[in-house]
């Protein structure tokens, strides 16, 4: 199976790892419609400023609408699910939110491309869902567990979304990405945090220095998609896509300020810490599935990620509030 030629839709397609795999679809010669939500300056996310912008069919609307939901997907082949909201610490002030959006949107996502008889719906998760590893590293297998409520509403749409491949045999890929990080990120996550802080002064303001993450570089994870949607032995599966390899947010840190050539002095805020019981303390991917079936591995590195990283960041600062907490 090929990408080539197929009507694709994406939810949330302007942000962060969306913007990047509407790119990549284009480039690998898909149709893509961009489901992206309503505003009133009809502004796209990141897709603003991309190249691709005009190869791009745009549909408004809100995940959480059905009726918007179900005409985007009229005439589409495939779907790749990544609308959600995802800001861990907003989600412990404002959890119904995150269930509209992330449960009841994925319930609206799964009803139509059933209506719509879609070919394959690619669902995105989280690692959040697993909270703090029992085991290491993580396989699909691992126990799901709520920490916060984002992680929470995570996991009910996980499991809506396996109940519709079980009970309506609906073709249903989930991806499963480790922290994936590279440019468009937003401030909400430590990788941009720590980065422009850096570029922009020498002290960086964090809050835990010692849990531990599998980095993984936005394309790695837009190949696990683009795997996850032509590959016939993935439907009713989840793959995780992570490298295998963790760091210490101080290690990470430390790895930053050596590429970029400037010392630091590191400060640690109460505002920037979650809840004890909250905080994923380890998180360390074991991606063998998505390896064997899937034929999927990260081509770029941490190392190489964080300097395209740092490259991007350079050009656009003034597009973040450096220094500034963003919950």
């Amino acid at each position: 199976m090929s990408i080539k030629g197929k009507k694709v839709l994406v939810t949330g397609a302007a942000g962060f790892i969306g913007s990047n795999l509407t790119e990549r679809l284009v480039k690998d010669g898909a149709e893509v419609r961009a489901y992206i939500h309503y505003n009133a300056l009809g502004t796209r996310g990141w897709l603003d400023h991309s190249e691709y912008v005009d190869d791009v069919e745009f549909v408004s609307g809100d995940i959480a609408d059905a009726d918007s939901v179900q005409a985007a997907m009229e005439d589409i082949d495939i779907v790749f699910h990544l609308a959600a909201l995802i800001g861990i610490p907003y989600s412990y002030n404002s959890p119904r939110s995150y269930v509209k959006t992330n449960i009841e949107g994925t319930l609206n996502v799964l009803q139509s491309a059933r209506k719509c008889n879609v070919s394959r719906v690619l669902h995105t998760s989280t690692s959040e869902v697993y909270g703090t590893a029992l085991t290491v590293p993580i396989s699909e297998e691992h126990p799901l567990q709520g920490q916060s409520p984002y992680s929470a509403t995570k996991i009910a749409a996980d499991k809506i979304a396996e109940s519709y491949h079980l009970s309506f045999d609906l073709p249903v890929v989930t991806i499963r990405p480790f922290n994936t990080f590279g440019p468009r990120q937003s401030q909400r996550a430590v990788i941009p945090t720590i980065i422009t802080q850096i570029l922009q002064g020498s002290e960086i303001k964090v809050g835990n220095l010692t849990s531990t993450r599998d980095f993984n570089f936005v394309s790695n994870t837009v190949d696990g998609f683009i795997q996850g949607a032509i590959c016939d032995d993935a439907i009713g599966r989840t793959f995780n896509l992570g490298t295998g390899k963790e760091i210490s947010i101080a290690s990470l840190i430390n790895l930053i300020s050596e590429i970029t050539g400037k010392k630091i002095e590191i400060k640690q805020e109460d505002e920037r810490l979650r809840p004890s019981g909250s905080e994923v303390d380890r998180l360390l991917a074991d991606s063998q599935l998505a390896n064997e079936l899937l034929n999927w591995e990260p081509r770029v590195s941490l190392r190489e990620g964080l300097a395209q990283t740092i490259d991007w960041l350079e050009q656009n600062i003034k597009m973040y509030q450096v220094g500034k907490y963003t919950v």
